[in-house]
């Protein structure tokens, strides 16, 4: 019994530890400070000071730019994606795919480089589900562009996709773990929003091209 004992360790130390790796990697990737850096590198400003204080692509727009906010969602979507795909890479299974992808999405919204200060979470959540399900990110992504077309609020676009992305994981036959982790990042995307959408029940909320 003793000899199985050390035998399971053994097989299983490797495992281990390639998984405690790959979150560490996922939460470095996803504290990557993209829309800081473009703040500070481009204007000279803290993110976190303007605006909604915000790390994201969204406050990159309305502060820095159309350009810079384009390159940083580009940025904050790679983070979650490569964190889930190398996860996927050396044979990991689905939880620890799901727990290296919420690893991105923690190291986005508390990055340790910022003071535990960043962004909401809504590119790196949408390149997480990529990487997990790709016909899934692609439909809440659609889902997205089009209430941003209709409204031209970010932030009801990321609420409502949030809110949806249980639904299409559903639909889609998603696994268990899947399912859980949709669930985890609607929460985490909705409640990272609950000032927005006060300002949306106020009918406050700026639009795209307005200021915060």
């Amino acid at each position: 019994m003793l000899r199985f004992s050390c035998d399971l360790a053994t097989a299983l130390f490797p495992v281990i530890l390639t998984a405690l790796l790959l979150l560490a990697i996922g939460y470095l990737l996803g504290a990557i400070p993209s829309g800081y850096l473009a703040g500070r590198c481009l204007k000279g400003i803290d993110l976190r000071d303007c605006g909604s204080g915000s790390t994201g692509a969204t406050n990159v727009l309305r502060n820095v730019g159309k350009g810079p906010a384009f390159a940083v969602f580009i940025v904050d979507v790679s983070k979650g994606a490569l964190t889930v795909l190398l996860a996927k890479s050396v044979g990991l299974n689905d939880w620890i795919q799901v727990l290296a992808g919420l690893a991105a999405l923690a190291g986005h919204i508390w990055p340790v480089w910022l003071g535990w200060k960043g962004g909401k979470a809504v590119a790196t959540g949408l390149g997480m589900f990529l990487g997990l399900a790709w016909p899934v990110g692609l439909a809440c992504f659609g889902l997205f562009t089009a209430v941003i077309l209709i409204f031209r609020i970010v932030s009801l676009s990321s609420v409502i996709a949030a809110i949806g992305l249980p639904l299409l994981m559903a639909l889609s036959g998603g696994s268990s773990a899947y399912m859980v982790v949709s669930l985890v990042a609607s929460l985490m995307v909705t409640w990272r929003h609950r000032s927005n959408i006060e300002r949306l029940l106020a009918g406050t909320e700026p639009k795209i091209g307005q200021k915060s």
